[in-house]
């Protein structure tokens, strides 16, 4: 049996690209013509010039707070897909409120490569520790396992006894689910003298796996991997047996951002994921997750070879209420684009003499002059309408973490 899902996966990148970026030229314009809220925001763009990532960075973000707006103002999806019954299999309600569609299209979110890179094959049983309830998490992993040829228990969360109850008798091959719910299962089998040990396997998402739990799980002779999603998009990225990284799913195009625009980092530097989805059901094109990571070089050991992306690595919405005004990181980003001698920079919050203060600090590519520095602060002040001064740092000093506001104000 093939270590992969299929022949995607061992594309070369030269492959990958020129398929991606023909898909998307018609992913645009079917976008355009299906989905009102994209005819407009890509009414001038013409979508045969589409055709590499540089040309993608030049169409707008699609921000979740904009999509949030939208589907307020145009019940019930906002515009951004012309799907509806029956191809239209479900609506979901996730927190926001966030209106997500679920189509009868066979693995609608793409989750049958991530399982089978967990170790999941035809004929198996998993068992579904993630919600049925109203968000789409439990039905796009019975989605993914249905395409895969697996059977899965709808088990859903909470009710630990009944759920070990149900394990010891069907015996199911694999969880997916959260990683702590795992263990409170595992826990409570123990405390009841059940033995669960027809797990093997387990893919898991929706927080943080301490390397600690996955050690622990190991020992118990079950191999955890973990994925990465969002209800809007589906699959983003998932670990193959190596776990040197998150594999980007085939489905999607990814970049990684500087927060607060749409211009790419360079491989390595941390920002924004943005992912546009090539599902024609729900065409999201720059969608800005929120969520921060960064690029890994080179292909996974394990021969898939598409990018790989290092996980979740915290949140890139870093608003800030400074003085009583919001402060915004595309405020920062405004200014650093007004002086082209800047590079990156990162603004610094702090309490002094019980008043907040504000430093810009800034990699500077050139002489970092007096006249530089005024021009900078009146900047500062034009843009956040408070005063702050500025901290000139050498290319490439400042810390690579994502963060472009650094709140360090005390909340005692």
């Amino acid at each position: 049996m093939s270590d992969f899902y299929d022949d995607l996966e061992t594309r070369s990148s030269e492959q990958r690209e020129t398929a991606l970026f023909t898909k998307l030229t018609a992913q645009i314009e079917h976008a355009k013509r299906s989905a009102p809220a994209f005819a407009e925001t890509l009414a001038g763009i013409d979508a045969a010039t589409v055709t590499n990532r540089a040309a993608l960075a030049q169409l707008p973000i699609l921000r979740k707070t904009e999509l949030i707006e939208r589907q307020k103002n145009q019940p019930v999806f906002g515009g951004l897909t012309g799907i509806s019954p029956p191809q239209l299999g479900q609506i979901f309600a996730s927190p926001g409120p966030i209106f997500e569609p679920g189509s009868t299209r066979p693995d609608f979110w793409r989750f049958s490569r991530a399982l089978y890179a967990a170790g999941f094959r035809r004929g198996e049983i998993l068992h579904n520790c993630f919600s049925y309830h109203f968000t789409p998490a439990g039905m796009m992993f019975e989605a993914g396992a249905r395409e895969l040829g697996c059977a899965t228990v709808p088990a859903g969360v909470g009710q630990t006894d009944l759920q070990v109850e149900t394990m010891a008798h069907i015996k199911p091959q694999g969880y997916v689910g959260t990683p702590s719910f795992l263990k409170l299962i595992l826990d409570k089998a123990d405390e009841l003298g059940t033995d669960l040990s027809c797990l093997k396997k387990a893919l898991v998402s929706g927080e943080y796996l301490p390397p600690s739990l996955r050690d622990a799980m190991a020992e118990r002779g079950i191999a955890v991997r973990q994925c990465y999603a969002t209800a809007d998009l589906g699959l983003i990225a998932y670990e193959s047996e190596t776990l040197e990284g998150m594999i980007v799913d085939e489905g999607i195009i990814l970049e990684i951002v500087r927060p607060g625009t749409g211009d790419p980092v360079d491989e390595g530097e941390v920002g924004e994921l943005v992912v546009t989805n090539l599902n024609p059901d729900y065409p999201l094109i720059r969608f800005a997750t929120g969520d921060l990571s960064a690029i890994l070089p080179g292909c996974s050991p394990c021969g898939r070879t598409n990018q790989r992306i290092k996980g979740w690595m915290g949140r890139a919405d870093q608003t800030t209420k400074i003085r009583g005004m919001f402060v915004h990181p595309e405020q920062v980003a405004a200014i650093l684009k007004r002086h082209s001698e800047l590079q990156r920079g990162r603004l610094i919050v702090t309490r002094e003499n019980d008043q907040d203060a504000m430093c810009l600090q800034v990699e500077s590519t050139g002489t970092a002059s007096s006249e530089l520095r005024d021009a900078v602060v009146s900047s500062i002040r034009e843009l956040t309408k408070m005063r702050g001064t500025v901290e000139f740092a050498a290319p490439d000093s400042l810390p690579n973490d994502g963060k472009v506001i650094d709140d360090q104000r005390s909340i005692e």
